[in-house]
């Protein structure tokens, strides 16, 4: 191969490198951690029963779900609202000035009130508030889960992802009036090319194209003569 390819060809490769990068995020279905049985109400402050996150709140606030309801990815999710509304966080490594996108499901317990649920997702100062989740018409072995996504740029070398109940209306249940909020799962954060990093990669693979048509045209021409 000639010098000039394999020059333009390194440089397309090393830019899918650092677009292909991956954030050390971990554990965003909630498959690593304490057994949860059919589910466990885990109270702020918790930063071991759920591998990688760290639970906020006060006692009671986040209910980490097993077998209770069908969970969106694996056989684990969480209800933000353990007998209050809670928090889950975690924070992981970045590249300043990367923006990344941050993905999850959403969904709602059924099994009581209020029927429309809530949450605020926050990363770095981006704050993130997807519609209120209906959970009319749905069941514990249909949670109906929805997906969302947004994006935020990271302005340090490591960033804190955090999901919050917002959802605080009377559950129709004397005994756990807040007890039944947004349920969260599969939750993922990846690294997103910058329209800069396209254009190299674009002018890139542009030199390869021509760097090959180039050695076929020569090598057309030392033929006819």
């Amino acid at each position: 191969m000639r010098p000039n390819l394999l020059a333009v060809t390194a440089v397309g490769f090393s830019l899918f490198a650092v677009s292909a990068q991956a954030s050390p995020f971990t554990n965003g279905s909630f498959e690593t951690g304490s057994a949860p049985g059919s589910f466990i109400t885990l109270d702020g402050g918790d930063a071991t029963s759920i591998t990688g996150w760290t639970v906020g709140g006060g006692s009671n606030a986040v209910d980490y779900i097993g077998s209770y309801w069908k969970a969106s990815d694996g056989t684990r999710s969480l209800d933000l609202n353990g007998l209050v509304p809670g928090s889950i966080s975690q924070t992981f490594d970045v590249i300043s000035g990367q923006t990344y996108r941050v993905s999850f499901d959403l969904a709602g317990n059924p099994a009581g009130g209020p029927q429309f649920k809530t949450l605020d997702s926050t990363a770095n100062l981006t704050l993130y508030s997807p519609p209120p989740f209906d959970v009319n018409g749905n069941s514990l072995s249909n949670m109906g889960w929805l997906n969302y996504s947004f994006l935020f740029t990271a302005t340090s070398s490591s960033e804190t992802l955090t999901f919050t109940s917002t959802t605080s209306g009377y559950s129709g249940n004397s005994s756990y009036p807040t007890a039944f909020g947004p349920a969260l799962d599969n939750v993922s954060v990846t690294a997103v090319p910058e329209p800069s990093t396209w254009a190299m990669m674009i002018l890139g693979f542009f030199g390869i194209g021509f760097v090959a048509y180039r050695r076929k045209s020569s090598a057309s021409g030392m033929r006819l003569a």
